[in-house]
């Protein structure tokens, strides 16, 4: 049955006083770290609730624990809202392709990603490009605890793009001058927004779209133009060796950014497995998503259910109504 046919049965059921059949919808959703993941994830679980009638639950979780849950198919966890491509692409390849166990997205946004300073910091000191990070004038002003080393955020735990900038770090020969920290995203942003007060240098992994872009007047470095030769990246989930064996320096190229979900969801769900295969948003919906989250500090839950009700036309097309 389509899920506009099952809509008007369910409408049908309810004027009849019988229980709907789509009291038997429900997802388990992945929450990834990042902000944009959570919005994403939030609205699936608005349209779920208030548009379809079924019931969803958020369950926090890396790539790596999602991925598993959605192969495994037994409803730990049944969507990724966010898969970065090329970034987790030893997902797809595993799960997508091999196992045929999880579904992609046929509609991605465009993501971007690079290292970013302050507009002001890039100014002052003349930075516009990665290599600029090397400069030991540079690297002191970004040095913070004194250990002679200028510090750069390069992502947060878990993050498939971390592993990729730790080895960009290495590649583009900064070694010597920057050390590549690892924290929640939450830390990134204070120290953003602590170093711009302060008028310190600071830098980090940076990415289209984001809240950061509303939140702080930053500026995206240049890097070698992205060349897949010199593009060749091996994650931990595929080698243990993965540092040592894989080598990138050169620009990540434009991403496409989908969700994914479990190929055992259609059987147990299917009106909600039709609307994630006609899900799409923009960027800029999702920049816009972040910066009321993690910009003006509200509740994901509360933009999501805002969002759905003020555009009913685009919910309507995902519903296929």
């Amino acid at each position: 049955m389509s899920l506009r046919k099952t809509l008007i049965s369910a409408t049908a059921a309810l004027a009849l006083g019988a229980a709907p059949a789509l009291a038997a919808e429900e997802v388990k959703i992945g929450v990834p770290s990042w902000t944009g993941a959570q919005a994403i994830a939030h609205l699936l679980a608005a349209v779920v609730e208030m548009r379809i009638g079924g019931k969803a639950e958020m369950v926090p979780g890396n790539n790596a624990t999602i991925f598993q849950a959605m192969d495994q198919g037994k409803g730990d966890i049944d969507v990724h809202p966010d898969v970065w491509l090329p970034n987790q692409e030893s997902f797809t390849k595993k799960y997508v392709d091999e196992a045929g166990t999880v579904t992609l997205s046929s509609n991605p946004y465009e993501g971007n990603q690079g290292f970013c300073v302050s507009k002001n910091f890039a100014e002052a000191q003349n930075i516009t490009d990665i290599a600029d990070l090397g400069r030991p004038d540079v690297a002191a002003l970004m040095d913070s605890d004194g250990n002679g080393k200028g510090e750069m955020w390069i992502g947060a735990p878990g993050w498939a793009s971390a592993n990729v900038n730790e080895v960009k770090v290495r590649d583009y020969g900064l070694l010597d001058f920057i050390e590549p920290v690892r924290a929640e995203e939450s830390v990134k942003t204070a120290r953003v927004k602590d170093s711009i007060a302060k008028d310190e240098g600071y830098a980090f992994y940076c990415y289209k779209p984001h809240a950061i872009w509303f939140q702080f007047d930053v500026e995206m470095l240049s890097e070698p133009t992205f060349d897949p030769a010199k593009y060749v990246m091996v994650q931990p989930s595929d080698d243990a060796d993965w540092y040592e064996k894989s080598s990138v320096a050169t620009k990540d190229a434009l991403k496409n950014v989908q969700i994914a979900w479990s190929n055992s969801l259609p059987e147990r769900s299917p009106a909600i497995a039709e609307f994630f295969a006609n899900f799409s948003l923009t960027a800029d919906d999702v920049s816009g998503f972040a910066y009321e989250i993690s910009g003006n500090g509200r509740d994901p839950a509360e933009v999501a259910r805002e969002w759905v009700e003020a555009n009913p036309e685009r919910v309507d097309a995902w519903l296929g109504l």
